[in-house]
């Protein structure tokens, strides 16, 4: 590979759209980033207007591009998405249906529960695709726009609307919409997709009506998808270039952390929080509210991970941020954390739509118990770092139930893991290092590696191991395990006040 020859990644997310170039040595060499509005209908719905999403990611690929003229060319192009989002599109037309109705959403938490009450539906459902009966996952998100869009229901029928997750509804623009798939990861995340068998699975689309002629067609994640119409997303000069990488941003970020071997895992800390385990070729079935998933298919060969989710993490930083008005900016949390030793027995549970794994709760609400009279905004800044912290530890303590093993070691990535008073805190929590790398951009580095993979401008996965550097480990201090255990007691009883909240008497 020539040093002029570059790989991008489209680094969609779910509060901005992000265009990220890398040369091979895994440098950046061009950025551009724009957020988009977050649209609030009513508590614990969220949507994103599609057009925002796609707009917003051809602006900043564009600007990537442009500060890339005269040093190199763009040769792949890879995508890394918020995933569970739900776009429903006009085949003809390409125009949305609805509105993007967010992974975060939690408008069908009650149908959910109507689901629930058939238990073979529930149990064909874990066993096919993996995944709980949760609002947090794409199937019941499609049912609601059939059901409750004027016409929608007879039009899919009709085989005139397609659905997609953004990867899906990215890939189909830059194609001049002549492009309809999503790579397995993404699908893996709808409750529609036989995880095993790598298909959708025709009972469970039955069962909550949903038309398989809406389904994009099910792709490998390093593989060319379509070429670039330059014309179409007005970039003249990428036309034809080829979109060859796909994965969903949280298993991209595995990639991107070089966790190629069983047993590696690694966590990010963007909007939500996610960790994902390599479980190699094996579909480990978890006793502890943790998913089995596809991580990535790439030469006929399918790597399966272990995953669980946090739904609100980074999102609590910029909570504090733009509805509290304790900081102007999210370092300013950090900042305010250092300045006191604990949180004078400060919880902040950020369940702002429910509780994600291992707990598994749509009805949790957010809460902040234990102020005192002495209580000020030092103590609420660090209680926010601790408790996005405690939500991890007591992910990875479900994750090593399941294995059977202690970590020997968290990667870390993500915009909030630059916070040093969060890492260590958490490497307290774990008793083990947690390992945070010089680019912090792995999502997008997954996504790139990828692309760069199908285009053969790295070899193989060893050769991109080799690209990884640690920034900083950080290392479980002389702190008393006595001491750790007082505080995650105090933390799970700040949960049992959080949870059902929400649930009607």
């Amino acid at each position: 590979m020539q040093m002029n020859e570059y790989v991008a990644a489209l680094d969609q997310g779910t509060t901005s759209s992000r265009a990220i170039v890398f040369d091979s040595e895994g440098n950046i060499v061009a950025k551009a980033q724009y957020p988009f509005r977050q649209i609030y209908p009513k508590p614990g719905w969220v949507e994103h207007d599609p057009f925002d999403i796609l707009n917003t990611q051809i602006k900043a690929l564009k600007e990537a591009a442009a500060q890339c003229a005269g040093k190199g060319h763009i040769s792949a192009v890879g995508i890394a998405n918020q995933r569970e989002t739900t776009i429903v599109w006009d085949r003809t037309t390409g125009q949305p249906v609805y509105n993007a109705i967010v992974w975060q959403c939690r408008r069908t938490a009650e149908m959910c529960d109507e689901l629930r009450k058939d238990q073979g539906l529930v149990d064909y459902a874990a066993d096919k695709t993996g995944l709980l009966m949760d609002a947090y996952f794409s199937a019941t998100k499609i049912k609601w726009i059939l059901d409750n869009v004027q016409g929608a229901a007879e039009a899919a029928e009709n085989g005139k609307l397609l659905f997609g997750t953004v990867d899906s509804w990215l890939i189909w623009n830059l194609s001049g919409g002549h492009t309809h798939v999503s790579d397995y990861s993404n699908c893996a995340r709808t409750m529609l997709f036989d995880i095993k068998e790598l298909k959708w699975d025709r009972e469970i689309c039955k069962r909550l009506g949903i038309p398989l002629s809406m389904l994009p067609a099910p792709v490998a994640n390093s593989t060319v998808y379509c070429r670039i119409d330059g014309k179409a997303i007005g970039i003249p000069e990428l036309d034809g270039v080829p979109v060859c990488g796909s994965a969903g941003d949280q298993q991209a970020a595995l990639f991107g952390q070089a966790c190629f071997d069983k047993g590696e895992a690694k966590n990010t800390y963007g909007t939500g929080c996610f960790t994902l385990m390599n479980t190699g070729d094996s579909i480990v079935r978890s006793k502890n509210g943790l998913i089995p998933t596809v991580a990535w298919s790439y030469r006929g060969r399918t790597t399966y991970a272990l995953e669980g989710s946090i739904f609100n993490g980074g999102s609590t930083i910029q909570w504090l941020r733009d509805e509290l008005g304790l900081i102007s900016e999210p370092h300013e949390c950090d900042l305010l954390a250092e300045q006191v030793s604990d949180t004078g027995g400060v919880y902040v549970v950020p369940a702002f739509t429910g509780l994600g794994a291992p707990y598994w709760d749509m009805y949790a609400r957010g809460a902040i118990v234990g102020i005192t009279r002495g209580t000020g905004r030092k103590h609420i800044a660090r209680a926010v770092l601790e408790g996005i912290a405690y939500q991890v530890y007591d992910l990875i303590q479900a994750m090593q139930a399941d294995i059977e093993m202690k970590l020997p070691e968290l990667k870390v990535d993500g915009g909030a893991c630059v916070s040093d008073v969060m890492m260590q805190f958490q490497a307290e929590l774990l008793g083990c290092p947690v390992n945070r790398p010089e680019c912090t951009e792995t999502t997008a580095m997954g996504a790139a590696y990828l692309a760069g993979l199908a285009e053969g401008i790295w070899d193989s996965p060893e050769e991109i191991k080799k690209i990884r550097k640690a920034e900083k480990i950080f290392i479980p201090g002389p702190v008393e395990r006595g001491s750790i255990e007082k505080q995650l007691r105090g933390w799970h009883r700040a949960v049992e006040r959080a949870s059902r909240w929400a649930e009607e008497d």
